[in-house]
């Protein structure tokens, strides 16, 4: 079984590996004996910008908007919801952007943004999502999983317009996510980690997921790693969204269908 992991990893990653850490050991080699601000800007940006999500919400003006605009509950409930997802876009692209262009004078397609080659992996995606799917349904079951999806109580009361505004603007917040961890951490550190700048950034990505279900936060840990891995191999973050986003629809969607909102029986 091993034998056979190993003959599957050298096929998919073993040309990204050599590449990867030839490049680190090179870059490392010129830069010997000189401190490597790059990663340190990186990982500080990466500390307030974590720092700064976290904390978004609770200065949010959300009572007051509310009070003004005379919302009820589910009206709330789809603010709170949407200022959650507009924090998430802001905190993860626009400290990441300004440090690539103001301070690395580099260009921001190089971090994972670029279209060309977004596509290399599709069949990994296929296979990923095919595992997905029968799992994400099964724990749409729990009565934790139950508590926590959607992140907006959407009911059939409230109207589909409501759900489609939330689920685009949830989508977005996972674009912007994976441009933050497989896009700035990932090639902002390659440099210096060479590949084990994936498992760097798989940290700060499993905290993100802490007060979630456990098996959520632990299969984190799997999707980071193996999300980073698909970002340097395609150095393309579009497909791994692509997946987080096809995921994230499918754990809302099983949650509401259990709950029987769309006409069908609950669990």
């Amino acid at each position: 079984m091993l034998g056979l992991v190993r003959r599957i990893w050298s096929a998919w990653f073993g040309e990204t590996f050599e590449r990867v850490e030839t490049d680190a050991e090179r870059v490392r080699t010129a830069a010997a004996g000189r401190p490597d601000g790059k990663t340190a800007w990186v990982l500080i940006v990466t500390a307030v910008a974590l720092t700064g999500q976290n904390f978004w919400q609770k200065f949010a003006p959300l009572d007051r908007l509310a009070a003004d605009y005379q919302l009820d509950t589910d009206g709330y409930d789809l603010l709170h919801s949407l200022a959650f997802a507009f924090g998430c876009v802001f905190w993860y692209c626009v400290p990441a952007v300004l440090v690539i262009k103001l301070v690395f004078r580099e260009r921001v397609r190089d971090y994972g943004v670029k279209l060309a080659g977004w596509t290399d992996g599709w069949k990994i995606y296929l296979v990923f999502v095919a595992v997905m799917v029968p799992l994400v349904f099964t724990m749409s079951a729990t009565e934790h999983f139950q508590r926590t999806y959607p992140f907006y109580r959407w009911t059939p009361a409230s109207g589909w317009e409501r759900l489609v505004a939330w689920e685009a603007a949830y989508a977005c917040q996972f674009l912007a996510l994976e441009f933050f961890f497989r896009g700035f951490i990932v090639h902002g550190t390659k440099h210096r980690f060479g590949v084990y700048a994936v498992f760097v950034m798989t940290v700060p990505y499993c905290m993100i997921h802490f007060g979630k279900p456990l098996p959520e936060c632990l299969a984190s840990i799997i999707a980071g790693v193996f999300l980073g891995f698909m970002s340097l191999k395609t150095r393309s973050v579009w497909l791994g969204a692509a997946l987080h986003v096809s995921v994230a629809w499918g754990m809302d969607f099983a949650s509401l269908y259990r709950r029987g909102v769309f006409g069908e029986p609950g669990a």
